[in-house]
């Protein structure tokens, strides 16, 4: 499709040459569009240029554009808008994603590929992904990506036999303008990014994104687990599937422990799914199944695919054992929900928690509190972490460093299972929550080097 050009007299501003900036900027050029990039990184300015693009700096002369391509890590709203961003909504610059532009070029060369959002504050990467494995594994021609693996705009173009299976954040669905998803999916909602919605109100408005343009061909999968998202359900214009990991769902999917069943009978025994712990896992795996049930894998499928899932870095992995302790990395656990959802998982646990606490530190955690034989906290917040601690009995040691934290955990031995579910985000100490879980992963696999020798 070289002569493709679905945006050929466009002009489009591309601004944030990360990840997936750049890959856009590269994609649109090639899709006829005419293009002018900006970073406020010398790096990422530097890159582009080495690669064609045309540069400009947009937070000065005219901002004559059709739309504005931002980096969803770039601020338009709240806490308040980048320079860039508050010039195009007063030039009426419409501001998208790439998975804007993924959707109308597929849909410009007349495919009808399936298009599968998914978002939550928690599981979304797990569900994403484990749709996908489902979707390959049964032989399906399926791309995964947006806010997990590669980005939108670096993906191939499918034909009507294909699905686009996308990690939406709520920093990307407040950006999209005409994008439909055949199956959206809301997971669950908690507080997270309040500060760049403004509110649970604000946060809550642009998850419901997912199911906006949907018609009643559509389909909506829905978590039943907190009230934030069953209030979604008012609005939906598709045919909802209710989801849950903790209770019955008529009409849907759900977990009876570990069971996994819908009104036909059992699906599968999440028992046989090692990479699937916990509750929060349940209904990951319920929603899964329900994305392919609408594509019409049968029950077999999903059962073996549910069992052969490998998991996800970074995701209650499990990365050594250590004189028998079993070290899990959960570094993407950066708010206190989705450490629960670790916690949970296990009876007694030495726990490594800390970096840059979000609103509300870790009290929300104190039911767990009694699986804790002893935290060690590290990062800017670790004192913040140890009043909490401190005030409700729990064992701990602010010892600074993920280092000394890895090393004090092997030496104590106090629980079966080290878990690093920090319950904070890493960039004190790291460059994002990957970074932290490899390092972890690292230290850990060097004890077992040393043990292995001795």
């Amino acid at each position: 499709m070289s002569d493709f050009a679905p945006f050929a007299g466009e002009r489009i501003a591309v601004v944030g040459l990360g990840r997936a900036g750049l890959p856009a900027a590269l994609r649109l050029r090639a899709w006829g569009a005419d293009v002018t990039c900006w970073d406020d990184g010398a790096p990422q300015r530097d890159a582009a240029e080495q690669a064609g693009l045309v540069l400009r700096d947009l937070r000065q002369g005219g901002l004559r554009f059709d739309a504005l391509l931002l980096s969803p890590g770039i601020p338009h709203t709240y806490p308040q808008p980048h320079p860039i961003a508050a010039r195009a909504i007063e030039a009426g610059v419409p501001i998208l994603c790439d998975v804007e532009y993924l959707y109308r070029a597929v849909r410009a060369a007349g495919s009808a590929a399936r298009f599968i959002g998914v978002t939550g504050t928690n599981g979304k990467s797990t569900t994403t992904a484990l749709t996908h494995h489902l979707l390959r594994r049964a032989g399906r021609v399926s791309e995964v990506g947006g806010n997990l693996g590669p980005p939108a705009l670096g993906l191939n173009m499918l034909g009507v036999e294909g699905s686009y299976t996308l990690e939406m954040s709520s920093y990307s669905l407040e950006r999209i303008a005409t994008v439909g998803f055949n199956i959206g999916v809301m997971l669950n909602l908690s507080p997270d990014h309040l500060d760049r919605h403004g509110s649970m109100a604000g946060y809550a408005a642009a998850k419901t994104n997912i199911f906006a343009r949907q018609v009643s061909g559509d389909v909506a999968v829905l978590g039943q687990d907190d009230d934030w998202s069953t209030g979604m359900a008012a609005g939906i214009a598709a045919r909802l599937v209710p989801i849950s990991g903790l209770k019955r769902a008529p009409g849907g999917i759900w977990a009876e422990g570990r069971a996994l069943r819908d009104e036909a009978g059992a699906i599968a025994d999440l028992d046989s799914a090692p990479a699937l712990p916990g509750s929060h896992n349940a209904q990951n795996a319920a929603a899964a199944t329900a994305i392919a049930f609408a594509c019409g894998l049968s029950r077999d499928d999903v059962a073996a695919g549910l069992a052969d899932f490998a998991g996800l870095p970074h995701r209650q992995e499990r990365v050594g054992v250590v004189a028998g302790v079993v070290f899990v990395n959960d570094s993407k656990a950066t708010n206190a929900d989705s450490t629960a959802r670790a916690l949970a998982s296990y009876a007694r646990v030495v726990w490594i928690a800390g970096g840059m606490a979000k609103e509300g530190g870790i009290e929300s955690l104190a039911r767990f509190f009694p699986r804790i034989a002893r935290a060690l906290l590290i990062g800017r917040d670790a004192p913040i972490l140890a009043a909490t601690l401190a005030a409700a009995g729990v064992p701990h040691e602010v010892v600074g460093t993920l280092e000394n934290a890895v090393a004090q955990a092997a030496r104590r031995a106090e629980a079966p299972v080290v878990l690093l579910s920090p319950a904070c985000a890493s960039f004190d100490q790291f460059s994002g929550f990957d970074a932290r879980g490899e390092r972890f992963r690292a230290l850990v696999q060097a004890l077992s080097d040393v043990g292995r020798a001795a």
